[in-house]
């Protein structure tokens, strides 16, 4: 919450606190995590006895504030609900960590630690120089910019600059990457020196992605990459799988002519064939750091904290744009406006590419995370386990934890009766989900010292 309140934000907070049914409505945003835009629901459910048809419980949301219950909205942008973002960033942190050193409890097999695998960020092409901080010397501008000086990465000259080009790259991003991944399965078969069915019969090719969008707007891929045996990582990879083949694959996969996406002529837009940059990351992933590798807890958290933002550290908004004047009233920056601008234009040319309905994302249309079938775990077994272990709880409050589930017969009817917060109740929900955030960083920090002095103990 803000230090000064306008007055009707704190005449709605004061209304709120001081209801008689305040507590209930703090317990409810409480187990939203503080969501931020909470979905509100009417409705009832009641558990009966199958055999007697006896009511074991029945809850409506008459007696609840407002008659509704309020449950979390769960969007991954972090700038759309910090709460739910956190959790779903903890949720691919699990996905991608489960990945590199395995979890048992998702029969995902520790030895996966030996399977060869690396990190490797493969980013857009040049689309015009733009300002930076060179390791050494000045900007082209001739300036040392500041770290977070809002010129970075926008266009040194906009008018050459090549806008179009830049959003139609975003717009087949997510096809580059597909191709890049087709061509990495013959790159590594044909260094093993066999076929792509025989490699299909000894190995598998298993991958976590994120993007993210640099400042000049441009999309690139971060992604885990690794090598299985044919039935995924419960088996071992062939011994020709080393993590240098891997690596050297990675980087003749992304150069060869091949992983590349043409987009044909329209109007007054030349023909185009994409490829990605030259500035291509491929570093071994270790157990534990050595000073020059990455460890796999420091790739779980990199990928996590990409993974809850998207095009909204370029200045553009995070949802959807009706029209251009938005961008004046919410004061979007030049470069991303021209981007955006981009968008509007090319649409009618390119009218199965959708550019105007993801002019907020740049062009960008693809999935912000994902992965190979075979590579964990999957975001909604986390949920699920999440829901079981909720319900668990909900049955021990209720006394039915002793029933066995088959003798428990749940009717249930729900309706979606609208969202968020009026100003009070927001202002209000963002101290409760500081306060959880508060609490959960006293218990990480109580934990990582507990096992360093474990560790010294030993």
């Amino acid at each position: 919450m803000s230090d000064v309140l306008d007055p009707t934000t704190l005449g709605d907070l004061l209304r709120v606190a001081s209801a008689s049914d305040y507590d209930r409505w703090h317990e409810q945003i409480r187990r939203t995590g503080g969501c931020a835009d909470p979905i509100h629901l009417t409705g009832w459910s009641l558990h009966k006895d199958k055999t007697t048809g006896e009511t074991l419980h029945h809850y409506s949301t008459a007696n609840e504030p407002g008659g509704r219950l309020r449950v979390a909205c769960g969007n991954r942008r972090a700038s759309r609900c910090p709460s739910c973002a956190w959790t779903y960033a903890g949720d691919t942190y699990h996905l991608i960590r489960a990945g590199l050193a395995g979890d048992d409890r998702r029969d995902i097999p520790a030895t996966v630690r030996d399977h060869p695998r690396v990190f490797a960020t493969l980013t857009a092409p040049s689309f015009g120089p733009v300002h930076n901080r060179p390791d050494r010397g000045a900007c082209r501008c001739g300036t040392h910019h500041a770290a977070d000086a809002p010129q970075l990465g926008t266009a040194l000259d906009p008018a050459t600059y090549d806008y179009a080009g830049a959003v139609l790259f975003n717009n087949h991003a997510g096809q580059l990457w597909q191709r890049f991944t087709n061509r990495l399965r013959r790159e590594i078969a044909a260094r093993a020196g066999i076929t792509q069915r025989e490699l299909k019969e000894c190995a598998r090719l298993s991958y976590g992605k994120v993007a993210e969008f640099q400042k000049r707007g441009a999309v690139h891929f971060h992604a885990v990459i690794r090598i299985d045996g044919p039935d995924g990582p419960e088996t071992a990879p062939p011994s020709w799988a080393t993590v240098d083949l891997l690596a050297d694959a990675i980087r003749a996969a992304a150069a060869h002519s091949y992983t590349s996406v043409s987009v044909p002529a329209a109007e007054d837009q030349p023909a185009r064939t994409f490829r990605w940059g030259t500035q291509l990351d491929v570093r071994p992933v270790k157990a534990f750091g050595d000073g020059s590798d990455i460890t796999e807890q420091a790739v779980a958290s990199y990928v996590a904290k990409y993974a809850t933002k998207a095009a909204e550290n370029t200045g553009t908004l995070d949802r959807r744009i009706g029209e251009l004047a938005e961008l004046d009233r919410h004061g979007v920056p030049d470069h991303t406006r021209r981007l955006i601008e981009a968008c509007k234009q090319l649409d009618p040319l390119y009218p199965d590419r959708r550019l105007w309905a993801w002019a907020h994302m740049l062009g960008f249309r693809g999935h912000f995370s994902s992965k190979s079938r075979r590579y964990s775990t999957t975001l909604g077994a986390l949920r699920q386990v999440r829901a079981d272990y909720r319900a668990a709880q909900e049955h021990a409050v209720l006394g039915l934890d002793d029933r066995e589930p088959d003798t428990v017969l749940v009717l249930a009817d729900w309706q979606y009766a609208g969202h968020g917060h009026t100003p009070g109740e927001s202002a209000l929900a963002a101290t409760i989900a500081r306060d959880l955030q508060t609490n959960r960083e006293t218990a990480r920090e109580a934990l990582r010292d507990q096992l360093a002095q474990e560790g010294a103990a030993a």
